[in-house]
Order: C-alpha cells, then structure tokens, then sequence
C-alpha cells in the first residue's frame, strides 16, 4: 500500500488536480492521499494559507476579512467550475467557515481551513472517503506526534476503502485545532504511512526529488538518487526546503521509504529517502545555508565548573522567547547561535542584562547577520581531505568562517560565514564537492 501527500503547487487550479487524479489512477496500491491547500497558480500569486492567516489577522484587529475570505472562495469554486463539478455541496462548507473565523476562531483554526477544504473538494472529485485528522492527530505542546494518533488514525482506516486526508492539523492535548510548523502536510503524509503500515510514501511537489544544492545558485544542479533519513533532517536543518524535517519521526521506526517525486514529471525517478546507503562514491549529498542567525556569545572564568549552568542559562533565554538553535563551547565561553526572529532588540538587550546580573558573567554579546552553512553525507567523517577542501574553496573565494564545527555529527559539517556571503559559500563548496 502506498501513501502519497500532494503539496499546494500539486494542487493549485483543476489542471493540476486532474494530474494529480492520473498518478493516483495509475497505481492502485495508492489508496491514501493526503493534501496540502492550494499553492500559487503563478510566481505573483498567494498561497490559500498565506490568506487564511490574513482573514485570522483582520478579524483579531477587529477588522472585516470578507473580501479576503470572498477571494479564498473564489479560488475553491474556480477549482470546481474547472473540474467541472457540481459546487452545491461546496457552499455551505464554505459559509460554515467564514462564519467561525468572523466568530474569532483564531489562526490555527483559520489556517488549517485551506486543508480541509481541499481535501473534502478532492474526495468528492475523486469519489473517495474524506478523513478528517482533528481529534485523531495529537499535537503535543511541544510540537511532536502524540503516540496515541497512530492507533487512532489505525482505527478509523478500512481496507476496503480509499481515503483522501487533510494535511497540516491535528487537535492538541485539549482538543482545539492545532497546525504544525509551514509544510507540516509531509508531516501528516509521514504519521499516515506509519498508522497504516505503508509500503511506502511517495511525497509529490513541483521538482524531481532533492537537490544537492538549491537550483536557483547552481545551473545543472544534480537530483540526489538516495539518501538517508538523517542527510534529510541534517539538510532541512540548514535551509533545503523540498522534505519538512520533522516529518522523517514518524516513518524511522518503521523504516518505510519515502519517495520525493515530481507531479509534473510523474515518470522522474525521483529521490529515495531510506535508513542507510552506501557510499557508492558519493560521500556528500548535499550543501545548503541558511541565514537570520543572531550570535550570543558569553564568558566567565572557569563558567563551565559550574554544574548545570547551561541548563539555567537556556531556562532564563527560554524566558525571554529565545531557543538556540546551534552551540559551541569554549573553556571558559559559550556561544549560541539563535534565529534573529525570535526576539527584538530590546528583548535582546534585557535578556542580555538578566543573565549577566543573573550569572555573573564577565561579557555577553550578541552579534547580528550570521549563516550556518552545512555540508551534508553519511561518510563526512571519513573523507580525510575535506576540511582542507571546505577551507579551500571559502578562502579562494575570500569568504571567512566565524566557526567550524566537525564530529560533533556522523552526517554533516557546519560552518558559520556572514549571511552576505552565504550564497557564494554554498556555490563555492558545491563547485569543490561535486564538480
């Protein structure tokens, strides 16, 4: 059995539906489909989601979100008219909608509508059951799968049936409507192959698999034939967009396959996502960046004798809205990179005041405009010639590392240069890696 997730350019106007309708007819054995809410038809367009969370944005500023929530609309019966559809049962589901967003139903529950409505629209077109995910996905308050869901969804799934399913939702430990981070559909994708013990998951988007590096930087950039769960995580983790991250948990313990394929080149092999490969030669897969990184640099003579002091420092960053994201460690420093986003600068510089009153610490600084840099394979670690090559093409290219960070993982190595620099710090690496 195969379960596939259909992302919103898969799913952005009829035509697209109707290819999606073809690949789903042509493998029997494809007999749960999850979707994404329609994506843009074109480069100026907006995602059905980008709108929702608008209509949610008006109606807690008190303001109206009709004409938004009319235009959201419009794509929806578009889609119908274009399928050729009879949208009588489409009204009232719509009406229901805009009437609890209008009550104040809040962003989750707002956002997760562009799914909901795709998914009861493509059952209805494909003449499959529409399987609602609320109260049956758990989304603990930390963001990960409640372990429950997977006997939940299991008992809701007949054999004999074919079932479409919303993506990007579930409920939370109090039963309200709780989305996952942007792109969390490959997540619901990943936790429905998983209940229902899938042979695979085929997860279809707008390219032909994963990348080693984004094609935008590099003309020719090369689709990676295999990799394994971790080279996926440890990419996203620096920028690749193709696989949410978060969406490999579900499947690892099962250990099923997940294949990344191209709606619109159906034929394209694609790219294979398993436990483990061989090197074959190919000991890096892919190099990626991603910028918006803030650094936090602390020190205190002898500051790590001190027992459980990491611990206390992030318990007061948590506070103040701060999670760092990458760490390096000195005898007597400490530096953490975080997501610049996640706070202002006043929130900064009175984070920055508590801890050192708090800890006594002899400086705190923090220092804006980083990127992390990743170079990513299973055989990093014993590549003998790498770091001279990392080193090489960036100094070639007169790009400095603020940091270098090797063995601390089996399956990347992660490098700090100014945000600036990083675009030609990946093309850089890759023309030295692949070329």
């Amino acid at each position: 059995m195969i379960v596939c997730k259909f992302g919103g350019s898969s799913l952005a106007d009829a035509s697209q539906i109707k290819k999606v309708r073809s690949i789903v007819d042509a493998d029997a054995r494809r007999s749960i489909v999850i979707v994404s809410a329609p994506g843009k038809r074109t480069k100026d367009d907006q995602k059905v989601t980008d709108m929702l969370y608008e209509c949610a944005r008006l109606v807690d500023e008190g303001r109206s979100a009709s004409a938004v929530f009319d235009a959201i609309a419009l794509r929806y019966t578009t889609i119908l008219d274009d399928l050729g559809m009879d949208g009588q049962f489409f009204k009232p589901i719509l009406d229901e909608v805009k009437a609890k967003i209008e009550a104040g139903a809040g962003a989750h529950w707002a956002a997760s509508r562009g799914e909901h409505l795709n998914a009861q629209l493509v059952a209805r077109y494909f003449g499959w059951e529409f399987l609602e995910t609320e109260g049956r996905i758990i989304i603990a308050d930390d963001g990960s799968v409640d372990e429950r869901s997977y006997e939940l969804l299991a008992q809701a799934l007949k054999a004999d049936k074919r079932y479409v399913v919303p993506g990007f939702y579930g409920s939370n430990a109090q039963g309200a409507v709780q989305t996952f981070s942007r792109g969390g559909s490959d997540i619901t994708g990943a936790i429905l192959s998983r209940a229902s013990s899938a042979d695979v998951y085929e997860n279809w988007t707008d390219v032909s698999g994963v990348f080693s590096v984004d094609p935008r930087l590099v003309d020719g950039a090369h689709v990676v034939t295999t990799m394994t769960y971790q080279e996926v995580r440890e990419l996203a983790g620096v920028g690749a967009g193709v696989f949410h991250e978060e969406a490999i948990a579900p499947v690892i313990a099962a250990k099923i396959p997940i294949n990344v394929k191209n709606t619109n080149a159906p034929a394209d092999a694609g790219t294979w996502i398993v436990e483990s490969r061989a090197c074959d030669g190919q000991p890096i897969v892919g190099v990626s960046a991603k910028g918006g990184y803030s650094r936090l640099t602390l020190r205190k003579l002898m500051l790590l004798k001190n027992s459980g002091i990491r611990h206390a420092l992030m318990t007061m960053m948590r506070i103040f809205g701060v999670r760092p994201t990458f760490s390096l460690f000195g005898i007597d420093s400490i530096v953490w990179f975080f997501e610049t986003s996640q706070a202002s600068e006043g929130v900064v510089e009175a984070m920055c005041a508590r801890l050192k009153d708090e800890f006594a610490l002899d400086s705190i600084e923090v220092d804006h405009g980083h990127a992390i840099v990743g170079v990513v394979g299973s055989f990093v670690n014993e590549e003998a010639t790498l770091l001279a090559t990392i080193n090489g093409a960036l100094g070639g290219q007169g790009i400095g590392i603020s940091f270098l960070n090797y063995g601390s993982s089996d399956t990347s190595v992660l490098l700090g240069v100014a945000q600036e620099q990083a675009n030609a710090a990946v093309i850089a690496l890759y023309r030295a890696l692949f070329d």
